[in-house]
């Protein structure tokens, strides 16, 4: 007890910039001596460029900050005794080292995965199978990320999720996010399945934080991307070839006080396939059993082009200006020209065949996109070390059709027995303002607080053609309108937030605390052609969302972590459209107009511990209660009989697919994850996820005939999912690596989805001092023998339908991407996302 009484436990924080930038410096060291210069402990600094020593004896002391191709400094005469046991250094600024970047280049491997205490950060570089791709490419080899055949991104096991770009909030949908984003110019890729209550609540899953590239000198900067993908190799009888191609460009240039950016994109991705399926109605008043299996092309073509520019003013160390503009259009269109033979089996159970008819119906889906927008943002930095945020983003995002449905004669396509089109435009406007506050540090910890607000104004113009044949196939030259499919909708959405956050350290305890107040108003209208008034549908909430973390540091290579947060899902305009859609020959689509958001309680805990020799391995178990699960379902389509007028009876060719409210949901989960390094050559990063997900509630659908059907959904299952990420380096800038992304089957709200893997093998070389490198990609590895890149998506209800589709996706795709980098240190590029617009694409 008496040597206890001669020391006090105290704690040293600070954080390191770069002297001219401003910009924090991420894992520089913070190295403690005493007064004989020997070292007493080190630390590296987090995101934010913070250092925090704790447990330091009584004594004097002198600290050295210090990173790569910078100057040192040092901190003298640092004293620590009972009245002084908490010592903030402030900022420290490192100057680079001009004199020393050309005389000696110096190599090291980043982690794959990094921990802090609400997120793990992830090295994009270390996933080669994603450069000249997406970002989508990026985050499928994360943990308990899957991405199943219609590229839909799930984050332990729920595809909703919030997408930050650079720490920014967007609103758009998360995967025409990822879609628009060039994986060269990622850096690192942060999950945040807790999130804090300075976060956006939105998204059930959490957020993924995407950092783009940045280095840290002046001068000027360029990058060129290069793809070209080779002729496919599998044949899929398509009536075009796949065609892959893109380039992307960017130019940064940097002054003490300036930094402008501008960046140009076209990208040209077809993916080839199949579809194979079948539908099954009861129809237990007719006695009837119809069957309808299917088989044809369904492939896709997308094109995406953009400009962007941002340029950064800083007068002075205290103040900074950022402005941003994007422009940019995409179009994406799914061809599904598929053959359907159609009979009756009558009664129910027999073996007698009826009206059999065969036909080939021709579907395109396009889907339009131009998006513009701009942003503006300002920072002030105050002497007390405190900082006030600013932030302000329009956006204008224009959406359109349309799908074409064609039915035709199988042996004859000039013989027409029906011809629909369904046109739709969709202009948005969307606004966003944010206002941050971040006081000063005290010593039990740094408190933040906040305000957000949103606004979304979206109309749609809905309007349905047709055009008959009779009964020799000659169809009127002009369409008419079918008012019954024909609409008018429009939404308006305000939000207003505000958040009070405290996040510190003591000792070997980390913390983060807070809550976010949110307040929505939703105004909903729409309007069918054929009836005369309009009808309007009001939803408010006023809700807390509040959040908790807690790091226990065991010893210098064990974490423990546990955490809660309140999240909710606020859904499209395309879910709450209730007027149905004839998306397919066989399928209505339709909303909900009084669809309620989703709100989702996470908790979860788990550890995360440092190995020999680079190696590491973390777990982390949650439990997920979601509220007013939005599942898509299928019910009978009732429709007006042609013969009695008034009457409606089931359409036993046709199902209904509705967006709805299902009830609740509960996933409980194990997430683990390892590096493992069995050489200095060969890394491999493997994230596992399993999880039982369990759905219970009730549908209850008003249809077309005017009669409100309930129907039960009590769904459960055991899924998970494995990521695996194996790369050997040989020579002096080669590798080659192996990914392998497998979803087990997945129970939905009314059937399952199957399985659905991926392997890729990727070889990369770089040339000319690294500034040039070649990827050859050879994706979806099949050679017809692996059933890769293939899903069968099925849904049933006992006594009434089955239906189930097998789409077969493009395998064996090979492809070479070529970058190369001028000035690769010198890239200080950063851009505005689509917040609004791409959620409903």
């Amino acid at each position: 007890m008496g040597m206890m009484c001669n020391h006090a436990s105290a704690q040293i924080t600070g954080s390191i910039i770069e002297q001219k930038s401003k910009d924090a410096l991420e894992y520089a060291t913070a190295t403690l001596y005493n007064q004989e210069g020997k070292v007493v402990t080190g630390v590296v600094t987090n995101q934010k460029g913070e250092f925090f020593i704790e447990n330091i004896k009584s004594g004097n002391y002198y600290l050295e900050a210090t990173f790569i191709g910078y100057q040192p400094k040092k901190v003298e005469n640092i004293k620590v005794d009972k009245k002084n046991d908490y010592i903030n250094l402030g900022t420290l600024s490192l100057a680079i080292a001009s004199n020393q970047l050309d005389a000696v280049v110096l190599k090291g491997e980043a982690a794959t995965v990094s921990h802090k205490i609400d997120r793990q950060v992830f090295e994009t570089s270390k996933f080669q199978n994603s450069q000249g791709g997406s970002a989508v490419d990026v985050v499928k080899n994360l943990p308990s990320v899957t991405v199943n055949g219609d590229g839909a991104i799930s984050v332990r096991g729920s595809n909703s999720f919030a997408v930050l770009l650079n720490g920014k909030p967007t609103q758009g949908d998360a995967a025409s996010i990822l879609a628009q984003l060039p994986a060269n110019a990622l850096e690192k890729v942060e999950l945040i399945t807790a999130p804090s209550a300075k976060y956006d609540p939105e998204g059930t899953a959490g957020i993924l934080n995407i950092i783009t590239k940045k280095g840290a000198t002046n001068g000027d900067y360029a990058q060129v991307n290069v793809r070209g993908g080779f002729p496919p190799i599998q044949d899929y009888d398509t009536k075009e070839y796949p065609q892959r191609y893109g380039v992307d460009a960017t130019y940064n240039t940097r002054t003490d006080k300036w930094n402008f950016s501008v960046g140009a994109s076209y990208q040209r991705n077809d993916i080839s396939g199949r579809r194979e399926g079948g539908l099954d109605i009861v129809n237990a008043d007719a006695n009837t059993h119809r069957f309808l299996p299917s088989d044809g092309e369904r492939s896709f073509d997308e094109v995406s082009y953009n400009g962007r520019f941002t340029v950064d003013y800083t007068p002075n160390d205290a103040d900074e200006f950022s402005l941003g503009m994007y422009a940019g259009k995409r179009q994406k269109d799914r061809l599904a020209d598929i053959f359907y033979d159609n009979y009756t089996v009558t009664p129910i159970g027999s073996e007698n065949i009826e009206n059999e008819f065969s036909y080939y119906n021709h579907n395109l889906r396009t889907r339009k996109g131009d998006f513009a927008l701009a942003s503006f943002d300002y920072a002030h930095a105050f002497t007390n070390k405190s900082k006030l945020s600013t932030s302000i983003l329009y956006e204008y995002t224009f959406l359109g059709g349309p799908t074409e449905n064609d039915n035709v004669s199988d042996i004859d396509y000039t013989k027409i027995y029906q011809q629909e089109k369904n046109t739709n435009d969709n202009p948005l406007n969307g606004i966003r303002f944010n206002l941050d506050y971040k006081w000063k540090p005290m010593s039990f910890g740094t408190l933040e607080t906040g305000y957000q607000y949103r606004f979304l104004d979206h109309t749609g113009d809905f309007n349905y053609q047709r055009r008959n044949g009779d009964a020799n196939g000659v169809v009127p030259p002009n369409y008419t309108q079918v008012p019954a499919f024909s609409s008018d909708i429009a939404l308006k959405r305000i939000i207003h937030s505000a958040y009070v956050q405290l996040s510190g350290g003591k000792e070997k305890w980390d913390y983060a605390a807070g809550v976010r107040a949110e307040s929505m108003d939703r105004e909903y209208k729409e309007k069918l052609a054929s009836e005369p008034n309009q009808n309007t549908y009001e939803y408010d909430y006023f809700k807390l969302f509040p959040s908790a973390s807690l790091q226990y540091k065991v010893d210098e290579k064990t974490n423990i972590k546990a955490a809660y947060s309140k999240r909710v899902e606020r859904t499209t305009t395309f879910k709450m459209n209730s007027f149905a859609e004839r998306e397919h020959s066989e399928v209505y689509e339709q909303g909900d107009n009084k669809l309620k958001p989703e709100f989702i309680d996470l908790v979860e805990l788990g550890i995360n511990k440092k190995l020999k020799g680079g190696n590491n391995i973390y777990a982390t178990a949650y439990f997920r209660h979601t509220k007013n699960v939005i599942n898509r379902v299928n019910t009978l389509a009732y429709e007006e009989d042609a013969n009695n007028p008034g009457n409606f009876v089931v359409n036993d060719s046709i199902l209904n697919r509705v967006y709805s409210n299902v009830g609740k949901s509960n996933a409980l989960g194990l997430e683990v994850g390892a590096t493992i390094k069995p050489s200095k050559n060969w890394t491999n990063f493997i994230g596992a996820n399993v999880y039982n997900y369990a759905i219970d509630g009730v549908l209850s659908f008003d249809h077309r005939d005017g009669n409100t059907r309930t129907y039960d959904i009590d769904s459960k299952s055991t899924i998970y999912s494995f990521n695996l990420n194996s790369t050997y380096n040989f020579w002096q800038n080669a590798s080659i690596q192996f990914a392998f992304n497998y979803i087990s089957d997945r129970n939905t709200a009314m059937g399952e989805d199957s399985r659905f893997y991926s392997p890729n093998l990727t070889f990369r070389k770089t040339f000319w001092d690294d500034n040039l490198t070649a990827t050859l990609q050879w994706q979806n590895i099949d050679m017809g023998l692996l059933n890769s890149n293939e899903q069968r998506i099925s849904a049933w209800r006992p006594n009434e339908f089955y239906t189930t589709t097998n789409y077969v996706y493009e395998v064996d795709m090979v492809s070479l991407n070529l970058t190369y980098t001028f000035n690769k240190l010198r890239n200080k590029s950063k851009f505005i996302e689509s917040e609004f617009g791409k959620r409903e694409f």
